[in-house]
């Protein structure tokens, strides 16, 4: 079974966040960059379907020249391909713009028997490229799975809704995103990292696929970021102490949360 993870190359999230002088953008300088962490989820399930079933798997990503770094990460965890489409520095949090390159992508490397993709890529946070990677491509799609179920060309993955969960079954090939719970990734192994070095990661433009990159990010663009900021600072918080007066301390914090907090 030939499996396509689509893999989004973000910052750490335990990264300090600046704001570039631009306004629009953060300040890369000193930023580690990572797998997206529910891209892992979706590589670990895509590498898990191969052992069991046998295939591949291929990981494709959007992205500057450093994004080849997480590739040669997904490679060291058991990838067998990656294939780099180069560029996206303009597109964003566009998410429409990002699904076509990775649809037009996934038609020239295709086809394949299931996609995967991460619920959301940390980031920009919309949890909308891997649905319209499948709409693009009219493939049916299964968003947040925490388990799948594999059948006779067809699968079963379950969802988490408010108050249970739900089954929904879709025929193959389809795309799948994954959600926090599907499986434990793994990490990779001195023998994966070595082997991951020898790979060739096939490398494609915009253009090679029949796109303009710079009309994506410019007059064919959906999204643009007009300002970025940080959350604003908090304020040192208030102690009260209530060892000789707790009543007076419990009538200055009901003050408190009636007229600052306006919480009561």
């Amino acid at each position: 079974m030939k499996s396509c993870v689509l893999m989004a190359h973000v910052p750490d999230t335990a990264s300090v966040i600046k704001i570039a002088g631009s306004g629009n953008r953060i300040d890369e300088a000193d930023i580690k960059w990572i797998v997206s962490p529910y891209d892992e989820y979706a590589l670990e399930e895509a590498i898990r379907l191969k052992e069991a079933k046998g295939g591949s798997v291929t990981v494709l990503t959007y992205g500057p020249e450093r994004a080849q770094q997480g590739l040669r990460e997904c490679l060291a965890r058991g990838a067998d391909a990656a294939v780099h489409i180069k560029g996206g520095e303009g597109t964003f949090g566009d998410s429409l713009a990002i699904a076509k390159v990775l649809a037009a992508a996934i038609r020239k490397t295709g086809p394949f028997d299931i996609l995967f993709a991460g619920i959301k890529g940390v980031g920009s946070d919309n949890a909308l490229v891997g649905a319209m990677v499948a709409e693009l491509l009219d493939l049916p799609h299964v968003t947040g799975a925490v388990k799948l179920e594999i059948g006779d060309g067809t699968i079963a993955a379950h969802r988490e809704i408010e108050g249970g969960a739900e089954v929904v079954e879709a025929p193959l090939p389809c795309l799948i995103t994954a959600q926090k719970g599907l499986n434990e990734p793994r990490y990779p192994s001195l023998k994966g990292i070595m082997a991951s070095k020898k790979v060739t990661i096939q490398a494609f433009t915009a253009a090679d696929l029949g796109l303009d990159d710079a009309a994506l990010a410019g007059a064919d663009a959906t999204c643009r970021w007009k300002g970025l900021a940080l959350p604003p600072a908090k304020a040192g918080g208030v102690t009260l102490k209530g060892e000789e007066d707790p009543a007076g301390a419990a009538r200055e914090l009901a003050r408190l949360l009636r007229e600052q907090a306006k919480a009561i």
